[in-house]
């Protein structure tokens, strides 16, 4: 078999990492992936695996990507494809009708979307509702990957909540390695290690996060890791200098591999003002680290069980993120229980629940 990932570029954001491991799970049970991307650009092109083939669409707007992909439909006729994120996710399943493309069209939606693009006006508002009512019932399976992503989808294109399958990310891959070394810019340090992972974006809300650690007491001798990169990396260093936080907050940049970041930190808070599932969350869990969370919408509830496996603080609240930090630094967490609540997102079952979909 072989499938077809339909993505933007391969930059290194949760639904590109995801798509990547998963190409390499299939790998194993002898299905071979192409990643058909609108331009063939990001970190994540030198980490796919060996067998993963490459297409480069070219298309410089979004709105240029619907000939060459309907051109490449009918060269390639690959026996499945999935599209994710939107407007890739209406683009894909039109270009599979017009090309006269017989395979399994899946399209998978990773945001809130009415939250992520409710600030583009009402006209965009409209064409992406219209868009998805039209072209939405022309893929074969529409998958969201949260409950609250699928009841957000069903609102904005009038389409029933039982036509959306939920299926969560593969965020535990069973790599974690309890011996991987500290990294260097964590080593020494006396006190306990925050940890958040994320892209350097308004939306992950780290701006919200340093004030609430700047309230810390700082005979906690605590220090804040930011793991990323993006385009507030100016302004959060700004605000770091202007609190005083030298050295106390860390930008070491984005790692390939976040696993000994984890394994070495004392706590994971995830700050966003929204969330299409919440992939660090897991990960986080994997390797037995408390977490702390804003409430966001739409996936942290969901994953930590409305506060069982997690505290959950109201959006945008820095004194209430930093007692729920405190807090969670001076309890003792169960990490047995993490890391069993992690296996629900293992990326094996996960691959197998895309497959029977694929192969259906």
């Amino acid at each position: 078999m072989i499938v077809s990932i339909i993505l933007p570029d391969l930059r290194p954001g949760g639904a590109e990492r995801l798509h990547v491991n998963l190409a390499e799970e299939w790998g194993r049970s002898g299905v071979s992936t192409e990643f058909v991307l609108r331009n063939a650009v990001g970190e994540l092109l030198n980490h796919l695996p060996a067998s993963a083939k490459v297409v480069d669409l070219k298309a410089a707007r979004v709105r240029n990507v619907l000939g060459p992909l309907i051109q490449y439909l009918k060269e390639s006729k690959p026996d499945a494809i999935i599209a994710a994120m939107w407007p890739l996710t209406v683009f894909a399943p039109l270009a599979a009708r017009l090309a006269g493309y017989q395979g399994r069209v899946i399209i998978s939606e990773h945001s809130p979307l009415s939250i992520a693009y409710r600030r583009h006006g009402r006209l965009h508002q409209l064409v992406m509702r219209a868009s998805q009512r039209v072209c939405y019932p022309l893929a074969d399976v529409r998958v969201a990957v949260s409950s609250g992503i699928a009841d957000d989808l069903a609102s904005l294109s009038g389409l029933s909540l039982k036509q959306f399958t939920v299926i969560h990310n593969p965020a535990a891959l069973g790599k974690v390695n309890a011996n991987a070394a500290c990294p260097e810019q964590l080593s020494g340090r006396p006190g306990p290690i925050i940890l958040t992972v994320g892209t350097l974006k308004p939306v992950k809300r780290h701006d919200l996060l340093i004030e609430a650690f700047a309230r810390l007491p700082a005979s906690l001798g605590a220090t804040l890791c930011i793991l990323g990169e993006g385009p507030m990396r100016e302004e959060l260093e700004q605000q770091i200098d202007r609190l005083g936080l030298q050295g106390r907050v860390l930008l070491p940049g984005f790692a390939v591999d976040p696993g000994p970041w984890y394994g070495h930190s004392d706590l994971f808070v995830l700050s966003s003002d929204y969330e299409g599932f919440g992939n660090v969350i897991v990960e986080a869990m994997e390797y037995g680290v408390p977490i702390v969370s804003t409430d966001c919408p739409v996936g942290p509830t969901e994953i930590l069980a409305a506060g069982q496996y997690g505290a959950l603080v109201p959006v945008g609240d820095a004194h209430a993120l930093s007692q729920a930090i405190l807090a969670a630094l001076t309890e003792k967490g169960d990490q047995a229980a993490l890391k069993l609540r992690a296996k629900d997102f293992a990326i094996e079952i996960i691959a197998q629940k895309y497959l029977e979909l694929l192969a259906s």
